[in-house]
């Protein structure tokens, strides 16, 4: 058999050189494809409109939402004339609406809107150049209390600690206007308060902090999301709570955890969905909702409630809650987005007049929103379904508009 003889030919540098160049190419093309992008940061960007733009103008009750305007002015009424809000112009922009807001008859929709149109200039509203963002709900939700801690009753609501600080950053410089920490003061430092976990973990036991005790941890989680309930108490009384601070740790919806789990394979993570899960695994809930290092406290609410960020009454389906950063509290908005239909129905539009009142932890950026829709088992049905897409025009009083549009 004859022997094989391997024979090697010698590779051209030529070659060699257009094979790294090639590789060379390759690499830098991948590189490219797999870089990553950086997301550019949240802006709000302002457009001059008309009212003939804002989708549903004429068919919205707006006198609906003058009582609501009028709680914003009589919080804007407490500052000097001079006093300026920013994109909301100053107080002295305000005055005439709100006086003749305040002389409107009731149920009077055309005198309404003639107001909105003779004093005030949309602005479309977006991130960047996207007008389009998330609209969800909020409510009052309803628990069982008890003045005194037992073995049915055993989860505590917390006053705000007397030690907890929170810095209004916007104070110090301009470009934080909207933004807020909050800790604790250690050897004259701000250090981090205590987080969920270890507020689950007994860290505020003993120190007489407790407003109320619940017969439900889940409950007074979810309480703590939608900021306001009402406490059906042991006697038979109702006791209504309202947000009073946060321990300044960023919100964490666990409902996106749990997708990222595996818990939701459809991705449909609604309120209801995430309250049926936490209950059928009640071994896990505890460190779920402890994903979220974010705790509110309460305090009793008196008279008119539940009580916004504005520091005003809320409306139901007529007060949104807003990212501060960016839209002032007491800013008219016109929202065109949609609400879940009843089961197995189609999604229904929403459009109509909206007060900026209200804030929350998960309301982040320029276009988007939380409406409030009261309380009761429709507004919790809806407020727990609702994840719309959609958009807002600012509604500015006309000089306020003046000075923030460019000169045409």
């Amino acid at each position: 058999m004859a022997e094989r003889v391997l024979v090697r030919r010698a590779v051209h540098p030529a070659a060699w050189a257009a094979a790294l160049l090639f590789l060379a190419g390759l690499g830098a093309l991948l590189w490219w494809w797999l870089r990553p992008v950086p997301v550019p940061p949240d802006r709000l960007a302002l457009q001059a409109a008309r009212f003939a733009d804002l989708p549903g103008w004429q068919d919205d009750r707006v006198d609906e939402a003058i009582p609501a305007l009028l709680r914003t002015c009589a919080r804007l009424k407490r500052n000097a004339p001079d006093h300026d809000f920013g994109l909301l112009g100053r107080v002295a922009d305000w005055l005439p609406v709100c006086d003749r807001a305040a002389g409107l008859s009731q149920g009077d929709a055309a005198a309404a809107r003639a107001l909105f149109e003779q004093n005030f200039t949309p602005l479309a509203a977006a991130n960047q150049s996207r007008a389009d963002g998330l609209f969800t709900g909020y409510f009052e939700i309803s628990l069982n209390g008890s003045a005194k801690a037992s073995s049915k009753f055993s989860v505590p609501l917390y006053r705000r600690p007397g030690d907890l600080v929170t810095v209004d950053l916007g104070q110090f410089r301009d470009e934080l206007r909207g933004q807020r920490i909050a800790g604790r003061v250690v050897d004259g430092q701000l250090k981090p308060y205590e987080s969920r976990a270890q507020i689950d973990d007994g860290a505020l036991k003993g120190k007489g902090l407790e407003l109320l005790w619940v017969d439900d941890a889940i409950d007074a989680f979810f309480l703590e999301i939608q900021g306001s309930g009402r406490v059906k108490m042991e006697d038979g009384s109702t006791v209504s709570v309202g947000y009073a601070a946060q321990n300044g740790y960023p919100y964490v919806a666990i409902g996106r955890k749990l997708i990222e789990l595996g818990a939701f394979p459809d991705g449909g993570a609604s309120m209801q969905a995430i309250r049926t899960w936490l209950l059928a695994h009640a071994d896990e809930a505890h460190k779920i909702m402890e994903l979220n290092p974010s705790y509110v406290f309460f305090r009793e609410i008196k008279g008119d409630g539940p009580l916004g960020a504005e520091g005003v009454a809320l409306t139901p389906g007529r007060s949104l809650a807003v990212d501060h950063r960016f839209i002032p509290y007491g800013t008219p908005l016109w929202l065109d987005t949609s609400k879940p239909g009843a089961e197995g129905q189609p999604d229904v539009p929403l459009r109509r007049l909206m007060m900026a009142q209200d804030t929350g932890g998960a309301i982040r950026g320029p276009v988007r929103g939380d409406v409030f829709w009261g309380f009761g088992p429709e507004a919790a049905e809806t407020a727990g379904h609702m994840k719309q897409s959609g958009r807002y025009w600012l509604l500015v009083p006309n000089a306020a508009a003046a000075r923030l549009l460019p000169p045409e």
